[in-house]
């Protein structure tokens, strides 16, 4: 199966469920307060968030008055390219060493995610090291050892409750030693003592810093796309502690709700930079705002 059939697939659920309603509002013979009211309440449903859905017609309608647009046929098609353009960003090319730090809630599959996030680098050539850096969570360490063994990547883990930087220090020094390309760092999800996560991911920075200051570095947040507006709530909490870089957003397969892509660009300004589509090992794509698009519409 092809990236863009595999992505198509992933989000039938939330092209079915925005396509039937779109399909509604642009069944309307002229452009007036009525169709843009309808267009509105759709984007809205659909999970874009009010922020996101106020921006976007905004803009519908400086061009439909700019191209002299008449038909909602015409304004659909600068919708699409609306869409397109509100999350689509240029995100500089990865270069190697490279070290990406993975946060977010439990739950939300980072785990998973991290797993699959190796295997990508892995088939693109790339040699990986994990940092089981989450050792607040029981069995968090086995569970990423269990991805990384399918992924066919190094692990570097410590006990559960040993001090999550000292495993980031030992993965950059297995990395630095043997000369790999990617170093992935799983982290804690907790978030009821927000101070001891800030704390704890502060002092993960500061060695990387250190101990890896010349690396490419990306702090990714994961999200799980079933919680729709809940999870952008996230991103702020998360952006605070570690200043994030993008998001890998999860379980788009299983949700009609995949239009919180929107709302996350519009509230943050942030890019989402791989899609979880399925629950095989290679079901984690790079995010294309112009697939993603038209998998939807």
């Amino acid at each position: 199966m092809g990236l863009f059939a595999k992505i198509k697939e992933g989000l039938k659920k939330t092209k079915d469920n925005i396509a039937k309603k779109l399909f509604e509002v642009f069944k309307a013979k002229e452009l007036n307060d009525e169709f843009y009211e309808e267009l509105e309440m759709a984007l809205i449903a659909a999970d874009m968030g009010v922020t996101a859905t106020e921006q976007i017609i905004g803009e519908l309608k400086d061009q439909v008055f700019a191209k002299k647009i008449t038909s909602p046929e015409g304004a659909r098609d600068l919708l699409r390219q609306i869409l397109i353009d509100s999350i689509d960003y240029e995100i500089p090319e990865y270069t190697y060493p490279l070290l990406i730090l993975v946060a977010g809630v439990n739950g939300v599959g980072k785990t998973t995610a991290i797993g699959k996030l190796a295997n990508y680098f892995k088939s693109q050539g790339k040699s990986v090291v994990v940092a089981a850096a989450d050792t607040f969570r029981a069995a968090a360490s086995e569970q990423l050892e269990i991805w990384a063994e399918r992924a066919g990547v190094r692990i570097v883990k410590h006990e559960e409750g040993s001090d999550p930087a000292a495993v980031v220090f030992d993965a950059i020094a297995s990395a630095k030693a043997k000369g790999t390309d990617v170093i992935l760092v799983d982290t804690a999800g907790r978030l009821h003592n927000k101070k001891n996560l800030m704390n704890e991911l502060s002092k993960i920075n500061r060695v990387i810093d250190r101990e890896l200051p010349n690396a490419d570095r990306r702090n990714y947040i994961v999200l799980d796309a079933t919680t729709g507006q809940n999870a952008v709530s996230q991103v702020e909490v998360f952006d605070e502690a570690i200043d994030i870089d993008g998001i890998i957003l999860t379980k788009l397969d299983g949700t009609a709700k995949g239009g919180v892509v929107m709302a996350i660009s519009a509230e943050y300004e942030m890019p989402v930079v791989y899609i979880g589509v399925g629950e095989k090992i290679d079901d984690l794509l790079p995010f294309n705002a112009t697939e993603f698009v038209n998998a939807i519409l």
